[in-house]
Order: C-alpha cells, then sequence, then structure tokens
C-alpha cells in the first residue's frame, strides 16, 4: 500500500482522522495513512510540506493562502473545518493587563512567523485600530513555549484556539481577556503538487473515506465524552464547542479565498493577490 503522510494540529478538531486510521477505514481501501502531530501548529507544517516530510496538511486557511503566495508548491483540496475558529486572547494568570485595548505596544507570544498565532494577531490589531506596524512578537514554537513566555514575561499575549487552551483557564495558568473568531472557514485540506500530480487517486480515495467520517462524526455514540477523555477537556466546554463546530466536505469557495486575500492585503501580510486557480485543485470526479 502507498503511504499519504498527514500532518495536523494534535487537537479535537482532527479526531475524525484518527478514528479512521484507528478503525482502519483508509485501510479497506488500500490506503496507508499515517498521522503526524505538529504541536507548532500552521507555521510547522508550511515547512513539512515544503520540505515533502508531509504529503497533506490539516492547515489553518489565512496560513496556508499566504504561503503559497510566498512560494509553497501547494493547493487546497478541499475546505475540512467550515465554521470559524474561535481565537482566545489570553494573558498569564497574574497580569496585570486587564483588557484587550491594554495590551496595545505590548509583545504577542507567536508559534513562528506565518503562523495562526502571528496572523491572527494583525486580525485582532487591526479590530481594535492599534497600528500594525508597532506589533511586536516573541518566537515560542507551541503551547508549552507560550505558558514559559507569559509566566516570565517576555510576551505578555498569546492567542490559541479557546477550547485548546481551556484547561490552563481553568487550571489558572493563562487569563482569557476575549475571543477573536477568523472572518473565515478555519481549517482547509492543503496536498503537495508534486502528491496531486503522483496520487491524485489516492488522494481521492483518502476524502472520501473521511468526509464519510466527517458527516457521521457529531453523531457518533458518546462522541463528547471521547473527546472530552482524549484531549483532556471538560465535557460541557466540548459540548459546546460541538455545537459552534461543522465539518466541511466541499472544496473553499473563491469568495473565501478572496476574503482571505483581501484582509491578507489590508493588513500588508502580502504585496498582491493572485489569481484563486493559484491556490485550489479539484479532484476531478
Amino acid at each position: 500500500m502507498k503511504t499519504i503522510k498527514v500532518g495536523g494540529v494534535p487537537e479535537h478538531f482532527n479526531l475524525p482522522w484518527h478514528l479512521c486510521i484507528e478503525e482502519k477505514l483508509f485501510e479497506a481501501r488500500e490506503l496507508n495513512v499515517i498521522w503526524k502531530d505538529f504541536p507548532g501548529g500552521t507555521g510547522a507544517m508550511n515547512q513539512a510540506l515544503r520540505s515533502g516530510e508531509i504529503d497533506v496538511a490539516v492547515i489553518l486557511t489565512e496560513g496556508i493562502l499566504k504561503d503559497i503566495i510566498s512560494g509553497n508548491e501547494s493547493k487546497i483540496i478541499q475546505t475540512y473545518i467550515g465554521s470559524p475558529l474561535v481565537w482566545g486572547i489570553h494573558v498569564a494568570a497574574g497580569s496585570k493587563y486587564k483588557s484587550v485595548e491594554e495590551l496595545k505596544n505590548t509583545k504577542a507570544a507567536i508559534s513562528r512567523k506565518g503562523s495562526g498565532s502571528h496572523l491572527m494577531a494583525y486580525v485582532n490589531a487591526q479590530r481594535h485600530q492599534w497600528d500594525t506596524d508597532n506589533l511586536q512578537f516573541e518566537i515560542v514554537k507551541d503551547l508549552d513555549g507560550a505558558v514559559k513566555a507569559l509566566s516570565e514575561d517576555d510576551a505578555q499575549y498569546f492567542m490559541w484556539e479557546h477550547f485548546t487552551t481551556k484547561p490552563l483557564v481553568d487550571k489558572r495558568v493563562f487569563r482569557r481577556l476575549a475571543d477573536c473568531p477568523t472572518p473565515w472557514p478555519c481549517f482547509v485540506i492543503a496536498a503537495r503538487n508534486e502528491t496531486l500530480k503522483n496520487e491524485p487517486e489516492r488522494i481521492k480515495k483518502m476524502l472520501e473515506v473521511l468526509n464519510k467520517e466527517t458527516k457521521r462524526f457529531k453523531d457518533l455514540p458518546k462522541i463528547a465524552e471521547k473527546l472530552s477523555e482524549k484531549y483532556g477537556q471538560q465535557l460541557e466546554d466540548i459540548q459546546k464547542w460541538l455545537e459552534i463546530t461543522s465539518w466541511s466536505q466541499e472544496q473553499i469557495t473563491d469568495d473565501e479565498i478572496e476574503k482571505v486575500q483581501d484582509k491578507l492585503l489590508e493588513l500588508n501580510l502580502i504585496s498582491k493577490k493572485q489569481p484563486v486557480s493559484e491556490f485550489i485543485h479539484n479532484l476531478q470526479p
């Protein structure tokens, strides 16, 4: 069986992939799908796509679009999560800052440049009418690095997915000041151009298996309990998260790509827009 190497964050969004692997659903279609966790998020996955370490990534929409413009030879093959991502804006539990407005001209912890935490710091700054040229960043690699940076005051705030960081808020490691949802569907599935050229049928089969699973995912028996146990979340938090999260089985729309590009351009994160065809690859039916 041909191997397809897939990367994604070690978060609750990606449980459908793990269920497909555990239940040998990919194997039944003669696919050997190997999963790799990327705690460093989108920036780390972009690097892995570029190097060929992985064939496919479950990745933030804005992050992959920006990196394709910068030369990442990959394409979006499908939207994965059709709902927005809710980013919590966090400070250390003992921080003097009580509101997002007070964070102006302080330093943001980010996993790496080009990551979601980096790009969303710009989105948040613009919402609060801060001068984005004055943004300062501390690269922390992952959630553990952010805990260290905020506790030692090397950075003053950190943006990460609301529910993933909720256990740290509950333990009073972080305090959440506010939420900042993405203005677009948050996760897409991207594949290297080389993989799409060499293995189109296998990639198509992989999506068929996954989409069947995500269609039924929210109706699986005891799925909230399973998510809660696997990801160390309170059951009530997982239930809230399931209510606001929807999986997609469709390709990203031209309008959504335009919307993300418009925002990246407005924030001076890209110098010019690219045609939609530069970003998407439609697998033949």
